[in-house]
Order: structure tokens, then sequence, then C-alpha cells
């Protein structure tokens, strides 16, 4: 007499990973999903790994541990994934400031941000 199971949040072809408080913004963080949105995941591996962006190492992270999601939990075959989706959400904007002159008060915002990657597993055309 348990609980009942929860429905799966992804298909059974798929699996996901999510980050959450990435220390840069969301707009820089998206430049960077949207560098592997749709590839292949050794290609987009690749790509990360010699990406010059200081980000790209944590969603390299990120899509490592989706595809380790993919084959461990869900049984998926490792060379037949694809970066299905890629998408970014904002986090906590921390509110720092610096004294300026005339009795100013100039605002720094630290803005933190989250990454979520699904990855599908595609059918091999013959």
């Amino acid at each position: 007499m348990g609980k009942e199971q929860n429905p799966r949040r992804v298909a059974d072809n798929e699996a996901m990973a999510k980050t959450k408080m990435l220390r840069t913004s969301p707009q820089k963080l998206n430049l960077v999903a949207a560098l592997i949105r749709g590839k292949k995941v050794d290609k987009a591996l690749a790509d990360l790994t010699f990406s010059k962006k200081r980000i790209s190492d944590d969603v390299k992270k990120c899509l490592q541990s989706a595809i380790a999601n993919a084959e461990n939990n869900h049984g998926l075959d490792v060379d037949s994934l694809i970066v299905a989706e890629a998408w970014v959400g904002k986090n906590l904007v921390m509110k720092r400031g610096r004294p300026r002159a005339r009795g100013r008060f100039g605002k720094i915002m630290k803005p933190f941000s989250e990454i979520t990657i699904k990855v599908r597993q595609i059918e091999e055309r013959a």
C-alpha cells in the first residue's frame, strides 16, 4: 500500500538534467545553450569543450549529467542521442551597490540563472 508512482515528465525516449544557480546572466547563458541545440551529443560536447565562454564548463557538466541519466536511468543508447531542447531561466539576482559621486548610489546587479537540457534518442536511418 504505497504511493502511486508519479508520471514521467519526459517521453520514453528522452532524459533531462537541470542545473540551478549558475552565476551568469540568462542572456549570456542562452548564447551557449543556442550553440548546442539540435546537435548530436558528441558534437555538442566537443563544441562546449573548445568554447571560450566561461560558463561553457558548467553547461558541459549539465549535458554530461543528461547523457548519464539517459544511459543509466532510462536505458537509452548514447550514440544516438541529440540535444532536443536546451532552455534557460532566470534565478535570483543579488543586489549590490557602490557609492558614487555627489551622494548617489550605483546599483550593481549580480544575476544567477538556470539551464535545463533535454536529450532525445533518435532512430538511426539505414
